[in-house]
Formats: C-alpha cells, structure tokens, sequence
C-alpha cells in the first residue's frame, strides 16, 4: 500500500497545486477521502493555484460525503475563498446542489451572504442558474440580502428575470419582496432584460407585481417625468407598454414557426 510507505509524501502536488486529497474529493471518492486524512502530515486545507481547496471542489462536484468528512477536521474552513472570492456555499449554490447546501448552512461558521471578488453572492449564483430549492433554503436562512448587487449593480432578481427563470421570479417576489424596480449600473431592471430576451412568462409576472404595475421608480429603467405625474411607464398608452406587446407577440410568432 502505497500510503504505508515513509517515501510516500501525500501532500505532494501536481502542476496545477492539487494533491492526492483534492482528487479524491473532486472525485466523489468518500472512502478515499477518509483514508488520506488518517495520515497527520496530510493537509485537508490546501489550496491549489487557483485558491480552491479539496472542500471547494467537493462542494463543486456535490460530493456531499466528502464534504461532511472534510467539514468534521478543525483546519477546514468553510468560508475559505479562492482567488475570484468563490466560497464552497458559492460553488454548491451555483451547481444547485441541494443537500451539499444544507450541510454547509449547518456550520455557523459558514456566511451564506458572502460576495465574491465581482460581488455575486451565493443566492445571486442560484438565482442565475434558477436553482429555485437552492434559492429557497437561502433565504430561510433569513441572513442573505435578496437586493444584493454585484459589481455591474445587477440583484439576483434581476439575472432570474434576464434568464427567464419563472419559478425564481416567483420565489424572490414572494412575502420578502426583492426590488423589482431596482436598475443596475446601466440602468436596466429586470423587466427590461425579461423584455430584451422575451421571457414572456416573467414579463407577466413582474406586471403584476404592484410596484411595477403602479409606475413604480424607474420600473422600466424611465422614471415618471415630474410634469407628467399621471403616465405610468406601464399604462396602457405608454410606449413601453406597446414594446413590450411587440415583444411578446415576436416571441409567439417565432415559437410558432418553430413549432
């Protein structure tokens, strides 16, 4: 055996800085995971070249075993970010892996709101993807910020409304009440990317919500004019109003045809 041997050295890494335990946990090798963390001079916090540790890429593949192995070793920490800033609750949210989720969220320690580099946090890299269970047991943790923006001042709202995620506009307009009107760096909401991609569904859905079905402030990224306080920018006159029926009308007619 291998590992019996003094020669053996099983922190030794290859060219990219991972060694035998990061493969293992990368690998959903639980067993094996167990077996490299019985020798002391093995280190279960190593970084590789990118930052990730063998927790990071656990998290990263949903090796929920490895995982809970790794987590029960003092010299792991769970908020251990890699070099963009990444978390291993930012990994398993953005992969949409449920139970690796949970048992995260099970360490105190753990900070379920915490941004990367570019300021995605992990219920913005749920929402994204439309992990609609990975999005619900983030927000009953009752400690993430569901108006969060990144860097280009973009909310997890708004990238579930741009990538047509129904099932996530629904679950962020609910009793918390995500700002559906709240534009990013480049002033676009998330009506005006569900209208730019034709997402007619999540169209719907925002129109009905009654901060953007009464005007609300900017709600398609252009805000009511003081002389004219009675047009709304959804009012049935509005020109944004006839955009977006062109919008969704374009959209019937191209399924249509594909159909």
């Amino acid at each position: 055996m291998l590992l019996g041997r003094e020669d053996v050295n099983p922190n030794k890494t290859d060219s990219y800085g991972r060694t035998p335990l990061t493969s293992a946990a990368r690998s959903g090798h639980e067993g094996m995971v167990k077996i490299l963390l019985r020798r002391e001079e093995v280190n279960p916090d190593k970084r590789d070249i990118w930052g990730n540790t063998p927790l990071s890429y656990a998290a990263w593949f949903g090796c929920k075993g490895g995982v809970k192995v790794l987590l029960e070793r003092k010299e792991v920490n769970p908020n251990r970010t890699s070099n963009r800033g990444r978390t291993p609750l930012s990994h398993a949210a953005e992969r949409g892996y449920e139970d690796v989720v949970k048992i995260l969220l099970g360490r105190e320690a753990v900070d379920p709101d915490k941004p990367d580099n570019d300021g995605y946090t992990p219920l913005s890299c749920a929402a994204y993807y439309g992990h609609e269970g990975v999005v619900k047991i983030l927000l009953k943790t009752n400690k993430v910020n569901h108006n969060m923006p990144n860097k280009h001042g973009r909310t997890p709202l708004s990238y579930a409304a741009g990538n047509g995620h129904e099932g996530v506009v629904k679950i962020l307009l609910g009793p918390r009440e995500a700002n559906p009107n709240k534009a990013d760096n480049y002033g676009q909401t998330p009506l005006m990317y569900a209208a730019r991609h034709g997402h007619q569904k999540v169209i719907e859905l925002l129109q009905l919500h009654k901060a953007v079905a009464h005007g609300g402030p900017s709600a398609l990224g252009n805000p009511t004019s003081e002389k004219s306080p009675s047009r709304s920018p959804i009012n049935a006159r509005s020109p944004w109003k006839r955009f977006l029926e062109r919008v969704i009308s374009a959209r019937k007619k191209s399924q249509v045809v594909r159909s």
